[in-house]
């Protein structure tokens, strides 16, 4: 069965910066659609950034483009988001997300529909708090 567990969060002062990391347990296919969501108190939950592993080039929502870094680490299914220049409006908690259909993650996240980000492997969340 597929696991995702995040680990990083927590709380930090606007400007700062904070890693959040993701590891896809007993994943069955060589490569895979990652992806961090998040989702601010009576707001919906927005796509961040995706990437597919395996070498797969990263895309970022408008709100985190030049201030978030998505990549992957050496170990199997092991993605960071390295987020910095942080704003309270960066307040939400985190979700890890992966999806078997690559072309999820090779397609700008501006250009998903709602169907598109329902990916089929979710972490539990991790809080990111900025506070001003």
């Amino acid at each position: 069965q597929v696991q995702l567990v995040e680990s990083g969060g927590g709380s930090v002062q606007s400007g700062g910066s904070l890693r959040l990391s993701c590891t896809a347990s007993e994943y069955p296919y060589r490569r895979a659609c990652m992806g961090w969501f998040r989702q601010a108190p009576g707001k919906e939950r927005e796509a961040v950034a995706t990437i597919v592993t395996g070498g797969g080039s990263p895309y970022y929502a408008d709100s985190v483009e030049g201030r978030f870094t998505f990549s992957e680490d050496n170990a199997e299914h092991t993605v960071s988001l390295q987020m910095t220049g942080l704003l309270p409006e960066d307040t939400a908690m985190y979700y890890c997300a992966a999806h078997p259909l690559l072309r999820r993650c090779e397609t700008p996240i501006q250009s998903l529909g709602v169907a598109d980000l329902q990916f089929a492997y979710w972490g539990q969340g991790t809080q990111v708090t900025v506070s001003s």
